[in-house]
């Protein structure tokens, strides 16, 4: 009698650890630390898809297209509904704010825009040339973050521009190629601006499974 008593609960709080250690397993953090990765979120009731215009795309020069394809790990098949976030400073290098922001956006600005990629993994986002901020300390860019459906939400590395006079070999250095290389090659296509990207989920990526 004392040793099925001694038993009993020895099983118990294995299986306690045994499903402890599995709920930990699912839901470890990937990618780090992440400030504002929440703003994926934002994007309340619009309705997603695979292309956004961001605002103020009319009313500034040079416009700009960014696309490209999201790939799963293995950088072959394309990976469906992955929800990506982008925002960018104005043209005066500035994150502009309208006043009446809320969350997120009132670091962010509301020059901002969300996707979903389909089944073929593609991506779409027409806004405008960021410029660099006001002191030169940073060069233009571009953030994104990016939310798998069974993973929660981590930053990839910013898009650049491969002609920005800025973007010096002490900065391409320290680019982790989170998610792939963020340098991009601007070219002239259809009269607009055009930068590709790929994207390959997980690359880089710490705790990545």
């Amino acid at each position: 009698m004392d040793l099925k008593i001694k038993v009993i609960p020895f099983l118990l709080l294995t299986i306690i650890s045994a499903l402890t250690s599995c709920q930990a397993q699912s839901t470890k953090k990937v990618g780090g630390a992440c400030e504002g990765c929440e703003a994926i979120y934002e994007y309340e009731s619009k309705i997603l898809s695979s292309m956004d215009t961001l605002p103020e795309f009319q009313q500034n020069e040079p416009k700009l297209k960014i696309t490209g394809t999201v790939f799963k790990p293995d950088g072959i098949t394309p990976a469906e509904n992955v929800l990506i976030y982008i925002y960018h400073t104005n043209r005066q290098g500035i994150y502009e704010t309208k006043g009446n922001e809320t969350g997120w956006a009132e670091r962010h600005g509301f020059i901002r825009g969300w996707v979903k990629t389909g089944k073929d993994g593609q991506y779409t986002f027409y806004t405008f040339r960021p410029a660099p901020y006001p002191d030169g300390s940073e060069s233009e860019h571009l953030h994104i973050t990016i939310k798998e459906s069974d993973k929660n939400e981590y930053y990839l590395d910013e898009y650049l521009f491969e002609d920005d006079p800025l973007l010096t070999q002490s900065i391409r250095n320290r680019l982790k190629n989170r998610g792939g290389s963020g340098i991009v090659n601007p070219q002239v296509e259809n009269k607009i601006l055009t930068i590709k990207r790929n994207i390959i989920l997980g690359k880089n990526i710490p705790n990545y499974e």
